[in-house]
């Protein structure tokens, strides 16, 4: 047979109590939570926002690559020291002595050098041209210089420039004009001693 328990008034009115308080307590902590976040939904919401909008100007034109500058160090720019036919003096010379048979072949050397030979002296090269229309041209740098030598003429008014390369070869330029001076200009372009070897005059 079942046993009933019997309450006593102040016991059920004890749990009633108890009961009330902790429906009260739990319900408005309940709607607590959703209302802080239907409000702060609502106000993102509404909060308004920027957009930022970045685009390239289409009037500007557009970039070009520049193409490479060649180094600013340029090649040795090439000055002439002198560049002329052989002296007037000797032209004349031979013409005068051309009148005797004897000296006619060597006025006829005389006007050829004249007219067809022609020297250059740069401060890169020595150039030589000579032929009817400059065809024949030798061109040599100081640096395979290893003598000058210079040979006066008549009264040292012109002279014959020899100049010797290393490999033995031997460069007879003819009635020079200025030929000292060209010859030391020879030995200090080949960075050798300013020391000419000048033999005595040799007639024509």
């Amino acid at each position: 047979m079942a046993s009933t328990t019997l309450l006593s008034p102040a016991a059920i009115a004890t749990a009633a109590g108890a009961t009330s308080i902790t429906h009260h307590s739990l319900h408005p902590s309940s709607k607590l939570p959703v209302r802080n976040l239907l409000f702060k939904s609502i106000s993102g919401n509404n909060r308004p926002s920027s957009r930022l909008h970045v685009s390239s100007p289409t009037d500007q034109p557009a970039a070009t690559t520049t193409p490479a500058q060649p180094s600013s160090k340029s090649p040795k720019e090439e000055t002439i020291f002198f560049d002329g036919g052989a002296h007037y003096g000797d032209l004349l010379a031979n013409l005068l002595l051309g009148f005797t048979l004897l000296w006619l072949p060597l006025t006829l050397v005389a006007v050829s050098r004249a007219f067809f030979l022609r020297y250059r002296f740069t401060n890169l090269r020595v150039t030589v041209i000579s032929g009817l229309t400059g065809q024949d041209r030798s061109d040599f740098s100081y640096k395979v210089i290893k003598d000058v030598q210079v040979v006066p003429r008549f009264i040292g008014e012109w002279g014959d420039v020899i100049i010797t390369l290393k490999d033995g070869t031997k460069v007879d330029l003819r009635s020079v004009p200025r030929f000292r001076e060209i010859a030391k200009y020879c030995l200090a372009m080949a960075e050798k001693p300013v020391v000419l070897k000048e033999t005595g005059p040799k007639g024509f």
